[in-house]
């Protein structure tokens, strides 16, 4: 991504907040375990213009059930959509108005919910509720300004605990959590700008001192596009360090299927037909293990003609790539993967049985390219149906589609785009008027934006400017501020907060999982005395695995001695150092630091340690 293509990426951050449900009085927490277990099928309704939505149509053409796990405490009829919603929370609703005045936002006169059909499972009642709170607002991200096209209030969907063949088992425990969705223009220029925007809208959410925080509360959907491509939404990216490997791949994504597009158009290859030829004799004495696996479970070899496609699913140096999104593409289907002429002779099937493969196809033209599927014959046939189609899709340039994040920065196939035929209005919820007095009592209590909280730590706990930006931009000013109500620990909180902890995660240790209680508390054991400072990064990673403050210190051995223990420690070593000390005199405090902090394995200050050897090789000097 580069400048050469402006106004090609937005972003949708999906953050939920801290308060009891939307439409009920349930807590909003999670729960270890469900009960009970609701099954139910969803199918998709028509809009008000008698469209059905293409994303919800793919999703019921995949013939799955679902079953829903209630929780107490945290789910009651309404999240079973047994009983109609109550009262929209107070609470959640003037944190949306509240966030949305930080925008600059104009903001509605009536709020009215309406009803965006989903029928992933992912909601008893087929469809998620979603209000219009806010429109037109503005981020300022270093010296530009980007665009807020909305603020939605709307509920959380269930959580997804196992699938098992067609049925997906839910937990509803999350199921009617408030959530505030933002909505940027597709303003940003570079995949570096795409992050800091993420980080600022995260950092303006966590002022407002009531959003929920750790893994799952905040996600983000990136919506990208480049001259010629297509919108691609990116659903649920969770590590804002990836977004801009997110970005650049899929703009090489879409760069790469509009080189396809043009190769095929420049051949002048038309559509494929979908003609399914059973071709499972021809591969009865393969040792491919995919069609072996297959034919012993009774399925079949299927495969289909592509006049025009060779060299475009896996060529150029396998720069382009459309084998690849056809297969993602056929696995919605429920098989593992297709085989295309691309790729083989490969995967243990023989130049043989391509060229008899070919001869049994007819396929005599120069680009004429074929795939295949080893599955039962149904799924075959409907896995390469959609590889086929994708493949026509192909003729056309990029086609518009929800894809899923992966771990290492690139995506997955998820379903189609949805579009304007999923909404519909909510007829359960009444409107909300936003009256004048409402608005002006939120502008009078505002919270403090990100800068003027970085100031007063500056100025309140002394940290310096880049600390103070770095707390509030990875949300751990709350937790420093609780530390540092003994402004003696300020300076050691920030350090370790930003420093040790960025260290122990790239050592692997889960540090971000220790509660902000339980950080408080070990750093109330570090004031009292219990251990020195210089343990902290032992203790956290120990604490990282679930273990509490006072178990890892007692586990590691790590308590506090007293001077007078220490100093023996400490006469020991300058004894057997005696020859060392007497040639470098004084100087030889430094040189023995390490060792004496080895011995006394952390527990004593590292001044208290420095003055103790500095007394103690005083009195061996006379």
């Amino acid at each position: 991504m580069s400048d050469d293509y402006e106004k090609m990426c937005g972003i949708e951050i999906h953050q939920q907040l801290d308060t009891r449900k939307l439409f009920c009085s349930c807590e909003s927490r999670l729960c270890e375990e469900g009960y009970g277990g609701i099954f139910r099928r969803l199918r998709p309704t028509t809009s008000e213009m008698g469209e059905v939505d293409r994303a919800a149509l793919a999703q019921f053409q995949r013939h799955l059930g679902y079953r829903y796990q209630c929780c107490r405490g945290t789910s009651c009829l309404v999240e079973l959509d047994e009983e109609p919603p109550h009262d929209v929370n107070p609470d959640a609703m003037r944190i949306a108005l509240t966030f949305s005045e930080m925008l600059g936002a104009n903001i509605v006169d009536e709020v009215h919910f309406m009803r965006k059909i989903v029928v992933d499972g992912s909601n008893t009642s087929g469809f998620q509720r979603t209000a219009l709170i806010s429109t037109d607002g503005h981020v300022d991200v270093g010296d530009r300004q980007v665009s807020i096209l909305s603020v939605c209030l709307e509920e959380v969907a269930c959580r997804r605990v196992e699938a098992k063949g067609d049925e997906v088992v839910w937990r509803t425990d999350r199921l009617g959590i408030p959530l505030i969705e933002v909505a940027t223009g597709p303003d940003m220029r570079t995949s570096e700008e795409v992050m800091e925007v993420a980080y600022r809208l995260g950092t303006l959410l966590r002022a407002t001192k009531r959003v929920k925080r750790g893994l799952g509360t905040i996600r983000q959907d990136l919506n990208i596009s480049i001259p010629g491509g297509a919108r691609i939404e990116l659903k649920g990216v969770g590590e804002l360090r990836l977004i801009p490997d997110y970005v650049r791949n899929e703009v090489a994504r879409q760069k790469m299927l509009l080189r396809v597009r043009d190769i095929l158009k420049s051949r002048g290859t038309k559509p494929a037909e979908f003609k399914p030829e059973d071709v499972t004799g021809l591969f009865e004495t393969s040792e491919s293990k995919v069609i072996k696996g297959a034919l012993a479970d009774k399925g079949k070899v299927i495969a289909v003609r592509l006049p025009g496609f060779a060299g475009v699913m896996n060529g150029d140096g396998g720069t382009l790539r459309l084998g690849a999104e056809m297969a993602q593409r056929a696995r919605t289907k429920g098989v593992k993967g297709i085989f295309h002429s691309d790729e083989l002779p490969n995967y243990g099937i023989e130049q043989r049985y391509v060229d008899e493969l070919r001869g049994f196809l007819g396929m005599t033209g120069e680009h004429d390219a074929f795939v295949i599927c080893a599955a039962k014959e149904k799924k075959a046939c409907d896995a390469l149906e959609m590889a086929v189609e994708r493949a026509n899709e192909a003729l056309v340039g990029v086609p518009e589609e929800t894809r899923d994040p992966l771990p290492d920065g690139t995506t997955k196939y998820s379903r189609p785009l949805p579009g304007a035929a999923r909404m519909y209005p909510e007829t359960d919820v009444p409107p909300t008027l936003i009256t004048e007095a409402t608005m002006a009592d939120i502008r009078a209590n505002m919270p403090e934006f990100p800068e003027q909280i970085e100031k007063r730590l500056v100025e309140q706990y002394g940290i310096n400017a880049q600390q103070a930006r770095q707390l509030v931009r990875q949300s751990s000013d709350e937790v420093f501020e609780r530390i540092s109500e003994d402004k003696s620990m300020a300076s050691v909180a920030a350090t370790t907060l930003l420093n040790t902890f960025s260290e122990l995660e790239r050592a692997g240790a889960d540090v971000r999982s220790i509660s902000d209680d339980s950080l408080v508390g070990l750093f109330g054991m570090l004031k009292e005395g219990k251990f020195a400072k210089e343990a902290l990064p032992a203790i956290l990673e120990e604490m990282s695995s679930g273990t509490d403050p006072e178990k890892a210190v007692s586990k590691l051995g790590l308590e506090a001695v007293d001077e007078g223990e220490a100093m023996a420690v400490i006469e020991g070593i300058v004894k057997e150092r005696e020859e060392f000390i007497r040639s470098k005199g004084m100087a030889a405090v430094g040189p023995l630091m390490g060792p004496v902090m080895g011995a006394l394995k952390g527990k004593l200050d590292g001044k208290q340690v420095n003055r103790l050897l500095t007394e103690a090789i005083k009195k061996l000097l006379g």
